[in-house]
């Protein structure tokens, strides 16, 4: 119903495709690569570029040489850090692939590319299954109503479990996951998989790096095990889509063509999430998953239309997937290449970018004119002369774009939904080793928080410190790292600390004054306000309850600038007040001597005061962790959990270890993979991602040092 929809909506567009195009829309995939952490993401992603021929040999992550692991630090951990875009071709579809990280520190990365991305591909893998950071990327997937399809990866590594691991997916998942391929055998004797659509056997070759596949009738001794999962997935598809199920009910022998129709449908609509089985180190199921790709994951047509909002009037308007429609792109990426300079990267809608155009920004107003168009391979690029409906690549030339900024005609404007980041919750001060190095740290964090949004640089008003704030201790070792190595900045850095914030538990108000004389000229300004709490991850709103005809049009934004500063400092330490509505009263304006200095520093005087009476409260990030250890230090592992004051929210126990689920104060968990190796020998690993902020306990309170 819903492909149905969007090709008929984009049909009365007239979705006319316009002639330069390389590809036809509905040929075009933009997928992405999402998992947990050595999972196997980037290692399937390097053999889709083999296969496909972008690449003549296999890169490898442990070896350092994987072609979307380009940065430095990436190859020397072994990591993705940040999401790397590429384009291939297969069955005559243009593939655009984004790879995305799988730590919980660069979860930024996967969410812009889900906000951009058709469809993605889950990679699972066949010992550990679905892992903490698998629930996020599906979260996240899910959240922008992302088809998805599963990649039950690892099938050669010992304790490989595919059903186990399918179970997980919809145990955990809480989606219809189902098998359209069986492992070929598990751990040492995986051979390759069966296809239980066309009921035919895939074996691939060792020698040829799997090139060659030998496409074979399914032994004998499997033949009722593929039956049997055949008809489960037949019904499967049946009970969520209705052509399959009227098709099912006249004849349940299904041709293949109804059959992967029908999974499609489902596919596209996200009631069904067909699942595939493989072993990209060991280069089997990689083929029959790109595949999968271009049979089950929606073109750029197939989805319902962009929906934004017309920045004059607010009213909500579509964007069709057409080459002839209003021009509607999203910058979705900022990086910084030092031969080029800031490429911004974007997802075209509808409409064409072409070379030399000039696109409106609604967030400033302003117009700016196409640079370079690029098509992009991990860090290399080819110029090319536009990008089309449905198309993803780089622009260089433009100066204020940033993460989220929608880009479009200035006669039919339209602002897309910007992309939502997470709150950071590590902090750390820097500072230039030498005068001579100040300017360069300066304009390296600048260029470094425009590629990141979730690094923040701030300055702390009473000790003067520069302080960056990530999402964790990796996080901020990278930017450290980058910034010595790559920007070549020589500066100090602090101990990490936790980013705090604070709240109000109750309602405050209060006046200010300010009336002084500076540089012989009398500034002067008054403000009253009051404050109250709102509920937790709300955020903050501003409410001016004063006439215009009160407070006069040119002091009305240094007002709401002076509260905002006022929020970004907080009372009780540096740290940011969240989830307050402040209100704004009254205002005292003098005809002559009132200022914008004056009413900016009179709101956040008045601020302060009226945070102070509405008791302010100190908040803490809260992680959760899931510890996997052995049966045996189960009881030393919760103790210690016990004394960093860990809740234990479940235990799952599985075969000879026990999976702990605790959320902990970060605060308790500096040092912990240290400590957590020491009590187990070095046999339990662990994961954590932040969930929440919660008020700190008066005990801890006092022992806490505030940036």
């Amino acid at each position: 119903m819903v492909m149905s929809q969007a090709k008929q909506k984009n049909a009365e567009a007239g979705g006319r495709e316009a002639p330069g195009r390389s590809c036809r829309l509905h040929l075009i995939r933009n997928i992405g690569i999402a998992a947990h952490i050595d999972a196997g993401k980037t290692t399937t992603t390097e053999r889709i570029l083999f296969y496909t021929g972008k690449v003549h040999k296999i890169g490898e992550v442990h070896d350092g040489t994987a072609v979307m692991d380009w940065m430095e630090q990436e190859r020397e951990r072994g990591i993705t850090i940040t999401s790397a875009a590429t384009t291939c071709y297969w069955r005559e579809h243009m593939v655009n692939i984004i790879d995305t990280p799988g730590h919980v520190d660069f979860t930024v990365e996967v969410e812009r590319s889900m906000r951009v991305l058709d469809g993605a591909v889950g990679v699972f893998c066949g010992v550990a299954g679905v892992q903490p950071q698998s629930e996020t990327v599906w979260r996240q997937a899910r959240k922008y109503k992302v088809p998805c399809i599963a990649f039950v990866n690892k099938m050669d590594r010992t304790g490989a479990r595919f059903d186990w691991v399918v179970e997980q997916i919809v145990d955990k998942l809480k989606v219809s996951a189902v098998p359209v391929q069986i492992p070929w055998g598990a751990e040492d004797r995986f051979k390759g998989v069966f296809d239980l659509i066309r009921m035919k056997a895939f074996a691939f070759d060792e020698e040829s790096k799997g090139e060659k596949i030998d496409i074979q009738d399914i032994p004998e001794e499997f033949r009722a095990q593929a039956e049997a999962s055949r008809a489960r997935l037949i019904e499967a598809v049946a009970e969520c889509d209705e052509q399959v199920l009227e098709a099912y009910m006249e004849n349940p022998d299904l041709s293949e063509a109804e059959i992967v129709a029908g999974i499609r449908r489902a596919t596209v609509k996200g009631t069904f999430v067909p699942v595939l089985a493989g072993s990209a180190l060991k280069n089997k199921g990689i083929q029959p998953l790109m595949d999968a790709i271009v049979d089950y994951l929606p073109a750029p047509d197939d989805i319902m239309p962009a929906v934004g909002k017309d920045p004059k009037t607010g009213e909500p308007t579509e964007r069709v997937a057409s080459d002839h429609a209003a021009l509607s792109a999203l910058s979705f990426k900022i990086a910084n290449d030092a031969y080029v300079g800031k490429i911004a990267y974007v997802r075209v809608y509808s409409g064409v970018l072409e070379k030399g155009q000039n696109v409106y920004n609604p967030r400033t107003n302003k117009r700016e004119r196409l640079g370079r168009i690029l098509r992009l391979h991990a860090n290399s690029r080819e110029d090319v002369d536009a990008l089309y409906t449905g198309e993803i690549g780089g622009i260089v030339g433009f100066k204020n774009v940033t993460t989220g900024d929608t880009l479009c005609q200035e006669k039919s404007p339209v602002v897309l939904e910007r992309i939502e980041f997470p709150e950071t919750v590590i902090s750390m001060a820097i500072e230039p080793k030498s005068q001579a190095d100040r300017e360069a740290l300066h304009d390296t964090l600048r260029v470094m928080s425009e590629e990141d949004p979730t690094f923040q640089v701030a300055s702390d008003l009473e000790t003067g410190q520069t302080i960056i704030r990530g999402m964790g201790e990796l996080h901020l070792e990278i930017i450290k790292d980058r910034m010595f190595r790559e920007f070549k900045v020589q500066a100090n850095a602090g101990k990490p600390m936790v980013a705090y914030r604070e709240t109000i538990r109750g309602k405050g108000s209060a006046s200010s004054t300010f009336d002084r004389e500076i540089g012989g000229k009398r500034q002067f300004a008054g403000i009253q306000l009051s404050v109250e709490p709102r509920p937790r991850a709300s955020g903050n709103e501003i409410s001016i309850d004063v006439s215009k005809g009160d407070l006069p049009r040119e002091f009305h934004d240094a007002l709401v600038q002076g509260i905002e500063d006022g929020l970004v400092t907080g009372v009780l330490g540096s740290s940011q007040l969240v989830d307050v509505h402040v209100r704004v009263q009254g205002v005292n304006v003098h005809p002559v001597d009132s200022t914008d200095t004056a009413f900016r520093s009179a709101a956040s005087m008045a601020l302060r005061e009226a945070v102070q009476a509405g008791h302010p409260q100190l908040l803490e990030p809260i992680m959760e962790v899931e510890v996997l250890t052995p049966d045996e230090h189960m009881g030393d592992v919760l103790s210690d959990l016990g004394a960093r004051r860990g809740k234990v929210k479940d235990m799952d126990a599985q075969e000879g270890v026990q999976l702990i689920r605790v959320l902990v104060p970060l605060a308790e968990l500096f040092g912990y993979s240290t400590a957590l190796r020491s009590l187990t020998r070095g046999r339990a690993n662990y994961t954590m991602e932040p969930v929440q902020f919660e008020v700190v306990p008066d005990d801890v309170k006092e022992k806490i040092i505030i940036y």
